[in-house]
This record gives C-alpha cells, sequence and structure tokens, in this order.
C-alpha cells in the first residue's frame, strides 16, 4: 500500500520504498519447484553476496512491515537456528553439484534483528554460517542491532567474529518521538549503547534516523541530527515515515488506504534540512537515504543488495539469480507470519526454489537500471551497454520524461538524477515499475 497511486509523479514525493525489485508481494508459488542445483547451473558463482535472516526482535515498531516476530518462544529460536543449519547445509551441496565451487564476497545478517539472539545464539549461527562459506571470517560482513540488543557480550561476540559494519537503529534521540513512531526506547538505552559502537571495534558503524514522526518539527529533527552527527558515524541512513496496513500506526490511513497530503510536503521538508546538516558535517550522499562520512574510504566490497548473485538462508530471505529471484513466503500480519515460520522450522528438504519469479530480459535491464539510477552516480551507459547489448535510453524511454522535468541529466557517460530527483527516488522507483510486476503486486493478498 502506498501513500497515492504509484504511477503519479506529480502525487505525494513518497510512494514507496523500492529497495528490492520486484517487491515480495510480487513472487508467488513455483510450480513445479526447481531444484537449486537446476536454478544456479550457469550462474556466475565466483562472488556471491550471503545473507542471513534472524526474523525475530524485542518488539514490533509501528511502522515496521518486515518480516519478523517479537518476542518468540525461546523453544522456537532453538528450532529456527536448527531449521537454518539445515537449510545451510542442503544449499550448500546443492552449489557444489553444479560442478563450481561457490566463493562469497561478502555477507550480511538482518532481520528483525540479529542481536535479538543471545550471545551463545550469535555464536552458533556463525558457525553454521562459517561452515556454509568458510570464507566467512574474511569477509566484509555487516550485521544490524538496536538499542535494546546492542548489549556488551552480543558486540563482543560480533567483533570476535570478523564484523566490519554494525547498523543500529536509532529513529530518533526523543523518547516522545520514538514512542509516537511505535518504538518506545529510553535515550539512556540508547547512548549506553552507542558507547559500546564507538569504541573503535567495527570499521563502519550506521545510524538509522526516521523523519516525519508525529509531532516531530524542523527543531527537533535537527536536534536528533546534531546528536547524530555528533557521534560521527561512518555512516548515516535517513528514512521517510511510512504507514502501511497491517503495522501498528495504520490507524493514520483514511478508508482508501492513503494518508493526508499535506505530511508528504513536511517529510519533504524534513528530508532537505538534513542534507544541508549532513552534508554541512562533511558527509557524502550517495542514495536518497544513504550518507557517508566523507573522509570514509569506500570499503572493499560496498555492494547493493539487489547484485545478482545473492545466496539467502533463513525464512525471510531472498535468494539471486541472473533471472530468478525466490524466498518463502511473505506476510506482515502477525498470525501469517507465526504460521510461515512454523511451516520454516518444520520443513526438512530445502533443496528446491518453492516461491518467487522469474525474470525475463526486459525485466532485468528494468530491475538493474532501476537499482543504479537510485544511486548517486546513475546509470553507467557503458556498463549497461557491455551487459545488455543496447543503450539504456532506448530501452527504458520513460527515463526522457524524468530529463524534461529536471529530475534527471543525461551524457555521454551516465543517466543521473539530480538533485530535485534524488529527493523523490520514492516515487520515482514505483514510477518505474513494470505494468506486469505491478498487477502481480496489486493482485497480492494482504497477510
Amino acid at each position: 500500500m502506498t501513500d497515492l497511486p504509484a504511477t503519479d509523479l506529480d502525487a505525494s514525493p513518497y510512494q514507496g520504498y523500492l529497495y528490492a525489485y520486484p517487491h515480495k508481494t510480487a513472487y508467488r508459488p513455483l510450480t513445479p519447484a526447481p531444484a537449486l542445483r537446476e536454478v544456479w547451473a550457469g550462474e556466475d558463482v565466483a562472488s556471491l553476496f550471503l545473507y542471513a535472516h534472524i526474523p525475530f526482535c524485542e518488539m514490533r515498531c509501528g511502522f515496521c512491515n518486515l518480516f519478523t516476530r517479537s518476542r518468540p518462544p525461546a523453544e522456537q529460536v532453538t528450532a529456527y537456528l536448527d531449521a537454518l543449519g539445515r537449510q545451510a547445509s542442503q544449499v550448500r551441496d546443492e552449489l557444489a553439484a553444479t560442478g563450481r565451487e561457490p566463493r562469497f564476497a561478502t555477507a550480511a545478517i538482518g532481520g528483525g534483528t540479529p542481536t535479538y539472539l543471545d550471545a551463545g545464539e550469535l555464536d552458533r549461527l556463525f558457525d553454521v554460517l562459517t561452515r556454509f562459506a568458510p570464507e566467512l571470517p574474511r569477509l566484509p560482513i555487516g550485521v544490524e542491532t538496536s538499542p535494546a540488543t546492542a548489549t556488551a557480550d552480543r558486540l563482543g561476540v560480533l567483533a570476535d567474529r570478523g564484523v566490519h559494519r554494525v547498523s543500529m537503529g536509532i529513529q530518533s534521540f526523543l523518547d516522545a518521538e520514538a514512542r509516537a513512531a511505535g518504538r518506545p526506547q529510553r535515550r539512556t538505552e540508547v547512548d549506553a549503547a552507542l558507547d559500546l559502537l564507538g569504541e573503535g571495534r567495527f570499521g563502519v558503524v550506521n545510524l538509522d534516523l526516521i523523519y516525519g514522526i508525529d509531532g516531530q518539527t524542523p527543531r527537533t529533527w535537527r536536534y536528533s541530527l546534531g546528536e547524530t552527527i555528533a557521534r560521527a558515524p561512518e555512516e548515516i541512513y535517513l528514512y521517510p515515515l511510512y504507514v502501511r496496513p497491517l503495522t501498528g500506526l495504520r490507524r493514520r490511513l483514511d478508508a482508501a488506504g492513503h494518508v493526508d497530503p499535506e505530511w508528504g510536503r513536511h517529510r519533504l521538508e524534513l528530508y532537505r534540512i538534513a542534507v544541508d546538516e549532513l552534508t554541512a558535517a562533511g558527509y557524502r550522499r550517495l542514495s536518497m537515504r544513504q550518507f557517508r562520512r566523507a573522509d570514509v574510504v569506500e570499503p572493499e566490497g560496498d555492494y547493493c543488495c539487489q547484485e545478482d548473485g545473492m545466496v539467502g538462508l533463513g525464512c525471510g530471505a531472498r535468494s539471486y539469480t541472473s533471472s530468478l529471484h525466490y524466498s518463502f513466503d511473505y506476510a506482515v500480519g502477525v498470525g501469517a507470519v507465526r504460521e510461515i515460520l512454523e511451516e520454516y522450522v518444520d520443513t526438512a528438504d530445502f533443496r528446491r526454489a518453492v516461491h518467487g519469479t522469474v525474470l525475463d530480459s526486459s525485466e532485468q535491464r528494468r530491475r538493474w537500471c532501476i537499482k543504479t539510477l537510485l544511486r548517486v552516480d546513475g546509470i553507467p551507459r557503458g556498463d549497461y551497454r557491455a551487459r545488455f547489448g543496447t543503450d539504456v535510453l532506448d530501452d527504458l524511454d520513460s527515463l526522457t520524461e524524468l530529463v524534461e522535468r529536471g529530475w534527471a541529466e543525461v551524457d555521454d557517460a551516465a543517466v543521473r538524477l539530480t538533485a530535485a530527483g534524488l529527493e523523490r527516488s520514492d516515487v520515482i522507483g514505483p514510477w518505474l515499475v513494470s505494468d506486469a510486476v505491478r498487477a502481480r503486486m496489486d493482485a497480492a493478498v494482504a497477510r
């Protein structure tokens, strides 16, 4: 569900976060379900991205539409790690059956909140992942955490296991705003977690902030930005608040599933304030959301999670080949999430892709364009031609409308969004979704 119909460039600038394309709501049961060795046959497995998903949190934030369960019973956490171990072993065998040894270049653990696991469970998780990818200790690894779970013992495990990047959602440094976003937390807890992260054990610390919270003003937003900048994290991500069905903040939606258009204008005002503040503090904007401190060298293995060649482990993890994206079923509602989790932990055979979507050559081109266009550097025309044999402007002629609006610019090297275009990434991305993918997303039953 979006703020307004996602085909109208003149509507709200906040219509949807296109962090993956196609979205999971476009996935369907694969019939027949292909064996993973067939799925990966002929694919490049020499430089893969490993993603592990832990679908547990200490609480369900009011804005969250991720596949996660809050405070699961301890026996389900144990059963989940058992199942993840089975899946890792079987997927590794399937990859090996292609006749080529899989190699991983980078790894990430997300959720949910991976550090919901206690220190012993985190060690067990890393043991599973290291058996799956023996090169893991040498890879750049990213892990997500939260103020409540970024404890000394858990962070100690991450440091000992060679984690390079830790990302923590702060959302706001004001307790009242955090509560208004459906995330009750205490500032003392936030500061304690930040003190631990500031001890220098991780190469990159990222902090997330949210703008558009009820009661948030330019003054309070500047306060949270200032407190974040004072901590000098290597990266900062800025997320506009979204209100979606089945989430805790859904009450803000009207009967048609829309929100007040004035809210879009308010969020845009706050975003522009943040761009000015972060730029003045020495941060470079890499996308609408991502800002990196100017003195930080781009890490080796820097990636976008939408790249081809991703192997996902865990109930909520996607896997990507060049022409098939697959995962398990997706839901947001509490009851449906529990059903899917129970099915996952009871699964004995993980050797097939059971739920996903096939990308034809047109969708592969579109996906590559969307993924690169929404970055500051834009679409490199030479790379596109080398990959697909055509010019991007011929394949995606709708880009010319963005140029005409002043939201994009074109030269021989690239198609790039302008500053006006970057701040509208959350309308441009949904606008570029193909009719076929949009139809599948619209037909999905919200669960």
